[in-house]
């Protein structure tokens, strides 16, 4: 069914305010920028708080900045805005960002369920570029991680995520994204990826309905099973009714959900480490939502 969109002004602004680069910071924000605690080592300074460097790395994820460059950029935020602090070394942000807990969720507008639909992509470490491939017609070594995405079907919020090697398979990660949710869901939306029994079970232990596409060759579990009902109808009226009836056709959003992450942060992770990488991948989720948050203010 199609839909046709009727908030276009909304739309176009929300648009444009994502280049409005006015940064500021309150007298809070200034104060919990340092901490108190003596230097806690060698390689270990504690002179910065956690804000402080979320704070330089939501900034280098949104610009695409390296860790040097981005040390220049926030000081040059800080002298404009005259503020008696200085930007944390691209060192201690490279340390500092492997241990960083990133609280990327935001807070539910209502305490009712919500539909998630999930979805996974690929993200590139390192390695030439596919035009270098093409051009030289030569394999050079790639590294890919793996993202996972669960998305709030009503306001398009990232309400989980999670990073994984590229050989892990979406079912085997969708327990991950579910049970770190404290919100009641209605029901549960993804590709056949996710036809697994360890996916039924997961949902079902959260107590939400599956809509997930059976395989073509897909045959019955046991008697009773959600599943079943799927493949019934799916071998009376095909697959295509079966997605309009069930309303299948929601999983969309996960992927314009993946498009959205990769085209305002970008696809890649410039980070070498896994940790790192988490981290990173997390403060874009939490760009993410905060553009999104902006879009219905």
């Amino acid at each position: 069914m199609t839909k046709k969109i009727k908030n276009w002004s909304a739309y176009n602004r929300a648009l444009i305010q994502r280049g409005n680069i006015a940064i500021w910071l309150s007298d809070d924000a200034i104060h919990q920028w340092q901490t108190a605690e003596k230097h806690g080592g060698r390689g270990r300074s504690n002179k910065y708080t956690d804000f402080a460097i979320e704070t330089c790395l939501t900034l280098r994820s949104v610009f695409n900045l390296p860790l040097r460059a981005l040390e220049g950029f926030v000081n040059s935020l800080l002298n404009l805005m005259d503020a008696p602090i200085h930007s944390p070394g691209y060192s201690c942000l490279c340390k500092r960002g492997k241990t960083l807990d990133v609280q990327y969720r935001t807070k539910p507008t209502s305490q009712g369920f919500i539909d998630i639909v999930v979805d996974s992509t690929g993200l590139k470490v390192y390695g030439n570029g596919e035009w270098h491939t093409r051009k030289h017609r030569a394999s050079k070594r790639r590294t890919w991680r793996k993202l996972h995405l669960a998305i709030d079907a009503a306001s398009h919020d990232i309400v989980s995520a999670e990073l994984s090697m590229v050989n892990v398979s979406d079912g085997e990660v969708l327990g991950d994204l579910l049970r770190s949710l404290r919100r009641n869901v209605d029901r549960v939306t993804g590709d056949g990826a996710y036809d697994t029994r360890d996916c039924y079970d997961e949902i079902a232990a959260k107590g939400a309905v599956a809509r997930i596409p059976p395989r073509e060759n897909a045959q019955y579990w046991e008697k009773g099973h959600p599943r079943n009902s799927a493949i019934i109808l799916m071998h009376q009226f095909g697959l295509k009714h079966w997605k309009e009836k069930s309303g299948y056709h929601e999983r969309s959003l996960a992927e314009t959900g993946v498009y959205r992450f990769k085209q305002l942060t970008a696809d890649k992770l410039t980070s070498r480490t896994f940790n790192s990488q988490h981290t990173k991948v997390m403060i874009k989720a939490k760009v993410i939502n905060s553009m999104n948050k902006a879009r219905y203010a």
